[in-house]
């Protein structure tokens, strides 16, 4: 996962306030229900004193929301009196939660968001096709391609006079438009750097452009029977489960070269110490972490993204920083991470290397 949507964030000083809130709606008191759970939240931000200007950017955040009724989760990050970044999830969180300190709580919300993949769906017809292309930045770019040619799209049925001569005229005009869908799949393809790819839509057609689109986009290229259009929601979900096996895949080739590098005792660490010197030096080209919202591991930080140690006299004595702060160890390592370019992979709990908490596959030996 790239972190470095992460940066704008982190160039706040604390204290953060993190909030988690669940804005179901699926009961006739729906609306109360969901303000009574903010209300809770609001009350565990008071009790750990969260600036009153900062109190007022969520709530009004909140209540924007809830008014538009557009999301059933939300996580917002505040600091300074200012809503710094703030999210909708795609359901409920996995849990509700506020905390004040002095990095903002991610992890949770870096689990639920998950991989962001840049991706390609297209539904195409004999006559052309829609095509929808989310970049890296989640950024959707959607057009559609007309083909050059129209007539005869259609097979004459079978006795009509000069039926061959109509056959293959029409299969004519069905190769000449699958092949601009497909130059045109190929482009919007390299702009978003799509690493999955969703083709729907009559098998004809698909069958016809499939031929023509570039190896690169076809190694990616998933096909559907549903012939309908990219804002069917059956279309999404089929979408959705194309980039959760994305996700899983990367997660199992990251997990498997961290154990082939810890088995040659070279680029990997395990272990809360050895990953937090290794973050520190810059070292950590992927981060991984167990998605664990109830880890008391902490670690101690200064102002500094690279300052961070297991206690607090190994930054005062060694780091000079005269007042290290005690924080969760996941928002240190984090925060250290996206400082340096790093990427992040959150451990599914029933997922590869589950007695692993923390670990990195490096960059270079120390």
């Amino acid at each position: 996962m790239d972190l470095s949507f992460l940066k704008t964030l982190y160039e706040r000083p604390g204290p953060f306030a993190s909030v988690y809130a669940d804005l179901t709606r699926t009961t006739e008191d729906a609306s109360k229900a969901a303000e009574l759970r903010w209300r809770a939240l609001r009350a565990d931000l008071e009790d750990r004193d969260a600036p009153a200007a900062t109190l007022r950017a969520i709530e009004q955040t909140i209540d924007e929301e809830m008014l538009a009724r557009r999301s059933e989760g939300l996580v917002v990050f505040a600091a300074d009196g200012e809503v710094v970044h703030s999210a909708r999830l795609p359901g409920p969180p996995a849990a509700t939660r506020a905390t004040v300190g002095p990095l903002p709580d991610v992890l949770p919300y870096l689990a639920e968001r998950g991989e962001r993949f840049p991706h390609l769906l297209a539904v195409v017809d004999r006559r052309g096709g829609e095509i929808d292309c989310v970049g890296p930045d989640g950024r959707h770019r959607r057009f559609e391609v007309r083909g050059d040619e129209d007539y005869p799209i259609r097979k004459t049925k079978a006795g009509d006079w000069n039926q061959s001569r109509f056959q293959r005229s029409s299969e004519n005009v069905w190769k000449a438009n699958a092949k601009k869908v497909a130059h045109e799949i190929d482009r919007a393809a390299d702009r978003c750097r799509a690493e999955a790819v969703l083709i729907a839509g009559d098998v004809r057609a698909r069958t016809a452009v499939l031929e023509e689109v570039s190896e690169n986009v076809l190694e990616h290229t998933v096909e559907t029977d549903k012939n309908t259009t990219v804002d069917d929601p059956a279309l999404d979900a089929e979408l959705r489960r194309l980039l959760r096996l994305k996700t899983t895949e990367r997660i199992m080739a990251v997990a498997e070269r961290f154990d082939r590098e810890l088995a040659n005792g070279q680029r990997a660490v395990a272990g809360l110490p050895a990953t937090t010197e290794a973050v520190r030096q810059g070292r950590v080209e992927t981060l991984l972490l167990d998605g664990d919202p109830n880890s008391g591991d902490r670690l101690w930080i200064g102002p500094d993204p690279s300052q961070v140690a297991t206690s607090p006299e190994e930054l005062r004595d060694a780091f000079g920083v005269p007042a290290p702060e005690p924080v969760r160890a996941d928002a240190a390592l984090v925060r250290a991470a996206a400082a340096t370019d790093g990427e992040l992979v959150v451990l599914p709990s029933d997922g590869p290397g589950p007695g692993l908490h923390v670990g990195a596959v490096l960059r270079y030996t120390a």
